[in-house]
């Protein structure tokens, strides 16, 4: 769980933490970020960097892809569309000219377990954006002319990321296969029969079941501190009333007894490749005590052109012109460690599988060094460091660590439990997430020329 590469966090018990007056501090962290909560229950984080005027702010619903209802896949990212459009004070499309008219820039994103709404623009414009935010949170507009257009730009955008490209293709494929039970196996875009199927009173009833102030976070971030930014929130997001609690209710995934694979054949493909990803724990499923291990572990083994498997298959074996290996435990579902390779010209795809096999299992075998361990470490927690460069960065963090369902101090704690992991940890990970049996292998490959 790299929260300085990819963004996805855990928000479980803050209420009860964060329900008071004044504002609280980590302290030696990341980014020691002040918090408070409304009175509605929206949570409110402050990032003070004051290396410019400007700030960035966000609004995030702890709602995302994998909390819709069955069959109505798409519906948390349609929202991201939506959001722009008509409501009680705004024409269609008005948000975001307001906003560049101010000198700002917007945008929005959907994952399986958050969406978020952001805004860049200069300090002394903030109230305006804030008032555009809150408007949107519960005075949007459903009308069948702004609904209709608005499905027709989503299945553009699938078509255009998702069925025109082989190896997001492929990806969704796997996803589909690998989570059994758990919702993470619909794509965040949705299906596209399912996409055509949304009504308005689906839209409707999923809008106000989670846009919600209760139901959302607040995070701004630049040259602003709690102590102004306070007054503020409570005036424009403090007045909208609390909606009735929404709980996020999740399958459980089951034990998998079979490895999976899944083999895509398109014209299309110029590079063959192959995906191997391994069931894994997150900090909310499964053994969470491997996660900073398995950190660490994907750094040590696949992280870059100094890492274990690309130094083999790559400069020694001279089988692949790219291989590595990639683990999220951010998800408030289950994760997966990967791995990745694509082979030279010449090279068959068995051949490379044979040989990233075979690296596997000398990991397995003779684990990792500790010299390993402490040179990938320094690499991930200088990531910590130059993290707090950004305006934006801070924000995308601590924001998806709350919407997805952890706390302000696993982001901040972050660096000690990365710098207390052990070899020995790391190789108890790898046994225990490695096993076959929990495995898929994706495979893309060029059609052959008879069709097949």
């Amino acid at each position: 769980m790299n929260y300085f590469k990819k963004a996805v966090v855990k928000q479980a018990a803050l209420t009860a933490v964060l329900f008071l007056t004044a504002p609280q501090f980590v302290q030696a962290g990341v980014f020691n970020p002040e918090t408070f909560t409304l009175k509605n229950g929206m949570q409110v984080v402050v990032i003070s960097n004051h290396r410019a005027p400007i700030v960035r702010h966000m609004v995030w619903y702890k709602v995302g892809a994998a909390d819709e209802p069955r069959g109505k896949s798409g519906i948390a990212h349609f929202f991201e569309h939506l959001m722009f459009k008509k409501t009680k004070t705004l024409k269609s499309g008005e948000f975001s000219k307001i906003v560049a008219r101010n000198g700002g820039r917007d945008n929005a994103f959907t994952s399986h377990d958050y969406t978020g709404y952001h805004q860049s623009i200069s300090v002394d414009r903030l109230e305006t954006v804030m008032k555009l935010e809150a408007d949107r949170m519960r005075n949007l507009i459903f009308e069948d002319n702004q609904i209709e257009p608005e499905r027709q730009v989503v299945l553009e955008e699938r078509r255009s990321r998702t069925d025109n490209s082989p190896g997001a293709k492929l990806g969704e494929q796997m996803n589909a296969a690998m989570f059994l039970n758990y919702p993470y196996h619909d794509p965040v875009i949705g299906w596209e029969h399912e996409i055509r199927g949304l009504t308005k009173a689906d839209l409707k009833k999923f809008y106000d079941k989670w846009y919600r102030p209760n139901n959302a976070i607040l995070v701004v971030a630049g040259d602003i501190t709690a102590k102004q930014l306070r007054p503020l929130a409570e005036k424009i997001y403090g007045v909208i009333p609390a909606g009735k609690p929404s709980k996020r209710l999740r399958t459980e995934e089951p034990p998998h007894n079979a490895a999976i694979r899944v083999t895509l054949r398109d014209r299309r493909v110029r590079q063959p490749s192959i995906r191997r990803r391994y069931l894994a724990p997150s900090l909310q499923f499964g053994e969470s005590k491997h996660v900073y291990p398995l950190e660490v572990l994907a750094q040590v083994f696949g992280g870059g052109t100094t890492s274990t498997l690309y130094r083999s298959l790559v400069v020694k074996q001279n089988l692949a012109v790219s291989a590595g290996a990639f683990y999220d435990g951010d998800n408030m579902g289950p994760s997966s460690f990967g791995f990745f390779a694509s082979p030279r010209p010449g090279v068959s795809i068995e051949d490379l599988e044979a040989a990233l096999d075979k690296e596997i299992t000398l990991l397995l075998e003779n684990g990792v060094t500790a010299s390993n361990v402490a040179r990938a470490k320094n690499t991930m927690l200088a990531e910590a460091i130059y993290a707090r460069d950004s305006v934006g960065g801070g924000a995308r963090v601590i924001g998806s660590a709350l919407a997805a369902g952890q706390t302000i101090a696993d982001v901040e704690e972050w660096p000690e439990r990365i710098g207390k992991v052990t070899a020995e940890q790391l190789n108890q990970a790898a046994k225990a997430v490695l096993i076959e049996k929990n495995s898929i292998t994706g495979l893309l490959l060029p059609k052959k020329r008879n069709g097949s």
